[in-house]
């Protein structure tokens, strides 16, 4: 048997998540255990263990204080209902995997079933596991159960994402929250596999377990026992370098690169990283904490500064792998994000072409974008008969191709439809190799775009897919010309020459057409 299933807690007092145990100690002291309990918190903290231990409580047949505590707080683990409950084979005991049984069939079976005393038990005990996968209609139709459940019967959710829940079903249990797991609390729950296994392991070993496992209870000790299956060495060293491979990556040297910004010498450093086999989630992590020891020197909090950063430096890092941390769990190029965020930091600032007109900086966009806005306006230029006179630079100039512009479109749309509607009403009419400048047809699409939010998106999107950091301005032009067509025969050209249809038109046929309306009746015009 795995150690975490051998060694799982089977006592209130030895849960490890302190709010939680306080709670539920609580809870069970008072003689009034609910009818409805809801475990919130992240996987393998827990949960499923405490929702068994309240089982084995109010099923519990031995009247021993010895063995049960005070006011019956604890399960005897003796009898034969805590014996079955620990086996999993007690027939009063349910528990059902939301994930699999989430439709408001099985709902109703569950409804039917509930009616039925315990066979066996004083208390039929539901435990519903991942609880948020159950469907709204399933959610809806259990409500009326969980209010007023038979006198015999007790229901425990379980899950990890507690905001994909329903108000209604919040509102009618009782909330007992699993945070995530602290290492001196993993520790403490290896102590105990130690102790039984008999394993010879330094407590500074643990916690390098501990800072793996990622808060969760289950995942230390997997990589407890996998260490004794693959006979590594338990020394805190050797420990550290299993877990997280930190020969092939010095995170010391790697932020003196950063601090001169070398971004060549940067990136083929994380590439060699990952080529040894060491996660981008870990490079992260490391770099993370590294990063945040030394802003907290450089506050008077410890020791670790990083003399060749400010503490604006610090901050901004810590800001950019952050967000990278957030984007790895979807990017399907592991490092992509890692290293988006080193070409950032390394080229922020820097004047490509030595020449400063001729590059549209942040700090220049809104007023350059107001003066180019009105210049385009008192012209009343369209956007298919002239493009505006931008400062860029000419030698860096390149093309938005329509294919590159819609495979653009199409990356936004799962990630935010919101966007890429404002999106149709826009088109790409300069890029340099780093600044992408856009004509949005209405002023209200303009506003919206230009929002951080939006804006990130956009440029987070179109950097993925050029190669390279975009930085996006908006600029406002008016929408191409939609040429009459009085018949099918007498199709005219449109001021660009090109036929009204099967043009390349931004403004899209057919469901794309759709879409635009939609969004335009949203945002307005």
């Amino acid at each position: 048997m795995t150690f975490y299933l051998k060694y799982r807690t089977q006592r209130i007092k030895e849960l490890d998540i302190a709010p939680a145990r306080e709670s539920l100690a609580k809870i069970v002291k008072s003689g009034k255990v609910p009818h409805a309990l809801l475990f919130c918190g992240p996987k393998g903290t827990g949960k499923t263990s405490a929702a068994r231990i309240v089982a084995k409580v109010v099923n519990c047949e031995s009247t021993s204080l010895k063995l049960r505590g005070p006011k019956k707080a604890e399960p005897c683990n003796k009898c034969d209902q805590c014996v079955s409950i620990t086996k999993g084979n007690n027939i009063d005991v349910i528990e059902l995997d939301a994930a699999s049984h989430r439709g408001i069939d099985d709902v109703r079976i569950l409804r039917d079933a509930v009616k039925l005393s315990p066979a066996k038990a004083r208390k039929k005990v539901y435990i519903i596991d991942e609880a948020h996968m159950l469907t709204t209609e399933a959610s809806n139709a259990l409500l009326k159960t969980l209010e007023e459940p038979p006198e015999h019967v007790i229901f425990i959710l379980a899950t990890t994402n507690s905001e994909k829940l329903i108000p209604t079903i919040k509102s009618r249990t009782t909330i007992i929250n699993f945070r995530k797991a602290q290492p001196e609390e993993i520790v403490r729950s290896l102590e105990r596999i130690v102790k039984g296994e008999k394993i010879k392991i330094k407590k500074e070993s643990l916690l390098e377990i501990a800072k793996a496992s990622e808060g969760s209870f289950r995942e230390a000790a997997k990589i407890l026992e996998q260490l004794l299956i693959e006979k590594k060495s338990l020394e805190k060293k050797e420990v550290g370098e299993y877990l997280f491979k930190t020969k092939s990556f010095n995170v010391e040297s790697f932020l003196g690169i950063l601090a001169k910004k070398e971004t060549k010498m940067a990136i083929e450093e994380i590439e060699d990283a990952v080529a040894k086999g060491m996660g981008a989630d870990n490079l992260v992590e490391l770099l993370l904490l590294r990063l945040r020891t030394a802003l907290l020197a450089r506050v008077g909090v410890g020791e670790g500064l990083l003399d060749k950063f400010t503490k604006e430096d610090l901050i901004a890092l810590i800001n950019l792998f952050s967000q990278a941390t957030v984007k790895l769990k979807v990017t399907p190029i592991e490092q992509l994000p890692l290293e988006v965020a080193i070409i950032e930091w390394c080229e922020e600032g820097e004047n490509t072409s030595g020449d400063k007109e001729n590059t549209l900086e942040p700090a220049e966009t809104s007023m350059q974008g107001k003066t180019m806005e009105g210049n385009i306006l008192a012209k009343e230029t369209t956007f298919k008969k002239e493009v505006p006179e931008i400062n860029l630079n000419k030698s860096r100039l390149k093309e938005i191709s329509d294919e590159i512009w819609k495979k653009i479109l199409i990356t936004i749309r799962p990630i935010n439809t919101s966007v890429e509607a404002l999106l149709r009403a826009a088109r790409p009419i300069a890029y340099d190799g780093r600044n992408l400048t856009l004509g949005v047809f209405y002023r209200f699409h303009k506003e919206r775009l230009e929002d951080v939010s939006h804006r990130k998106i956009l440029e987070d999107v179109a950097a993925a897919i050029l190669g390279n950091p975009v930085r996006v301005n908006c600029l406002l032009t008016e929408p191409p010309v939609k040429p009459e067509i009085t018949s099918q025969e007498n199709i005219s050209p449109n001021k660009s020459g090109v036929s009204g249809v099967g043009s390349s038109s931004v403004l899209a046929e057919g469901e794309d057409k759709d879409i635009v309306k939609i969004a335009e009746e949203i945002f307005g015009n």
